[in-house]
């Protein structure tokens, strides 16, 4: 391969893996139910409420709603009709979206690498690279979940998001490879989490239409069921005088108008208030509602309600790490497909294409390519202290992609996401601003186990690229010193980087360390809430999403967090159902 063409190559922005947050939706279906906020009563009564339309959120009101008053509290708009999620050409512009209104709110960790929280019905799998793989046995086995019901509400989530994937020979090659250096059995098309190799499911169906957690709304009865959008929730309201645990009886939100509306729970001891709004969002409005650390609170000027110092501790995100394989032929445009499950602690996925890049315009409004969420246009790179990311070197960089040929684009991704992770770190409150990120710290390899599964997952996929199966997608002349400093120049975090990297694996790792989207705890299971999801000291309310979660389950959490939105929606009408049985005995 010539000089020029590695040149080239090593001022690619990573845009390939933009990708994995990438996707499109169907056409709108007509829920009767889908109403903005501001449309909604000033107060209003329901018999659950539960805040964020997200992953979790979704299909736990449409199995609720079958029996019971449920008003389900979206802060976002409908994916549906916008074509940043609806078409794949635009996928880019919707992780580059930084409007107060994208689907897609980003924030950087105080770690330094660069992130996003979703801000749309259906949530996250709005977003992603669409994988769907169920947890393991034992995965399900240690969060104290019904084996049988755990399986039937991950086959009513995989009626109608769940999809055997096509394989292009990019991911053919990628699978060939992770069985030559022994990521071992095959275990064909299978959203069963077991080790070996891979097929796993799509959210995207033949047609290449995205099917998100909103889908699953499908199955909610429209006479039971209330969908507010861009309903901003500030409070949950309790009551507290002359009882010993606080209730939660009702909540605050805001519309896109600005206007406060309040929504409480009907009379009844049964009734709830359900938190699903993600990893990020469930301890910040417990925080802003007054359960939290006192000494946080006090800070914030916020009335205790319940000292519970573990609410945002926790925090963990699955650190990514990639190596960007040039090719000398064609290569297909492909998400994640494939993926090797390791016996070390790691997984290894791909993502693959030549036509990664759109028309766009740059910052004077002359025609260029989008560059998408890893591109100097978006902003990222503005976080960089300004003597080492002038806005000189980015209009620089900017000039220098565009003038690029398609063919530098072409290539892959192998990425390694570690299991786990066993690194946790904490959240906390700046403000008492809701719509503002809370900081978060995920202390990424904090845990030299972690460090460890990376190495092994990289040095894995410099055997994938060396190997028969993977040698039609690589240079056969490339040297991996060379690939690994092209990754490496990559702004996909903040953080400074080291000259050696091609010499250690473990300072490549540390910096060109990433996210893939999978953060997860802050009200965890046996910290903050119960086995049933309850917050734990209070009454009348649950937390039902990924926040609950200590480890990230399988090699992609969407496919659980719909299942859990589903099998707690099962669970807790089941329960309601034998409380009120026995109370008609007894009365009897």
């Amino acid at each position: 391969m010539e000089i020029s063409t590695w040149r080239s190559v090593s001022i690619i922005s990573f845009t390939i893996l933009a990708f994995l947050g990438s996707g499109y939706s169907q056409q709108a279906p007509r829920y009767s139910f889908l109403n903005q906020a501001a449309e909604a009563p000033v107060i209003s009564y329901y018999d659950y409420i539960i805040i964020g339309g997200g992953t979790a959120g979704c299909p736990l009101a449409a199995t609720l709603s079958q029996n019971y008053k449920v008003l389900l509290l979206e802060r976002g708009d409908a994916p549906y009709g916008n074509k940043n999620i609806s078409n794949m050409v635009n996928f880019p512009d919707t992780l580059q979206d930084t409007s107060p209104t994208s689907p897609a709110q980003r924030f950087v960790s105080e770690d330094g690498v660069i992130n996003s929280r979703a801000r749309v019905l259906g949530g996250g799998s709005c977003l992603n690279a669409g994988f769907y793989t169920r947890a393991s046995p034992n995965y399900v086995r240690e969060a104290g979940w019904d084996g049988r019901l755990a399986n039937e509400s991950y086959e009513w989530v995989e009626k109608i998001v769940a999809f055997e994937p096509t394989m292009p020979q990019w991911q053919t090659a990628l699978k060939e490879g992770l069985l030559e250096v022994g990521v071992t059995p095959f275990n064909g098309f299978t959203y069963d989490h077991e080790f070996g190799t891979k097929i796993g499911g799509t959210i995207f169906d033949s047609d290449g239409n995205r099917h998100t957690a909103a889908d699953l709304l499908e199955y909610a009865n429209p006479e039971g069921l209330t969908v507010l959008l861009h309903a901003r929730v500030s409070r949950i309201l309790f009551k507290v005088k002359g009882r010993s645990r606080p209730q939660a009886f009702g909540v605050i939100f805001w519309d896109q108008n600005g206007r406060k509306h309040k929504a409480y729970l009907n009379k009844g001891t049964d009734n709830e208030i359900i938190l699903s709004a993600g990893a990020l969002g469930s301890p910040q409005l417990l925080i802003l509602s007054g359960i939290g650390s006192r000494d946080q609170l006090g800070a914030l000027n916020i009335t205790v309600v319940l000292d519970q110092p573990m609410v945002g501790q926790g925090m963990s995100d699955n650190p990514m790490n990639a190596i960007f394989v040039p090719s000398p032929n064609p290569v297909a445009t492909t998400l994640i497909q494939v993926v090797g499950i390791t016996t070390f602690g790691c997984f290894i996925e791909g993502a693959s294409g030549s036509n990664f890049m759109v028309s766009g315009s740059n910052s004077s409004g002359a025609p260029g390519r989008n560059f998408g969420m890893f591109s100097p246009q978006t902003g990222q790179l503005a976080t960089v202290p300004p003597k080492e990311r002038t806005p000189e070197a980015i209009a620089r960089a900017v000039e220098a992609m565009n003038s690029l040929e398609e063919y530098h684009f072409q290539g892959g991704f192998i990425l390694e996401k570690t299991r786990g992770p066993l690194s946790t770190g904490f959240l906390k409150l700046n403000n008492r601003n809701i719509d503002e990120n809370p900081s978060v710290t995920f202390n990424y390899f904090k845990e030299p186990d972690d460090l460890e599964r990376c190495v092994r997952g990289i040095e894995a996929i410099e055997r994938i690229i060396k190997s028969p199966g993977f040698s039609n997608f690589t240079y056969s002349d490339v040297q991996m010193g060379t690939l690994l400093n092209i990754s490496t120049q990559f702004p996909v975090n903040t953080l400074p980087r080291s000259s050696d990297d091609t010499r250690s694996p473990e300072q490549y790792c540390r910096d060109t360390v990433m996210t893939i989207w999978h953060y997860h705890g802050g009200c965890q299971v046996g910290q903050v809430v119960d086995l049933d999801y309850k917050v734990i000291g209070t009454d009348a309310l649950r937390v039902v999403d990924g926040s609950t979660f200590r480890f990230s389950p399988g090699t992609n959490p969407q496919a659980t967090v719909m299942m859990l939105g589903r099998y707690m929606g099962i669970k807790i009408q089941n329960e309601r159902f034998a409380r009120q049985q026995a109370k008609r005995r007894n009365n009897s």
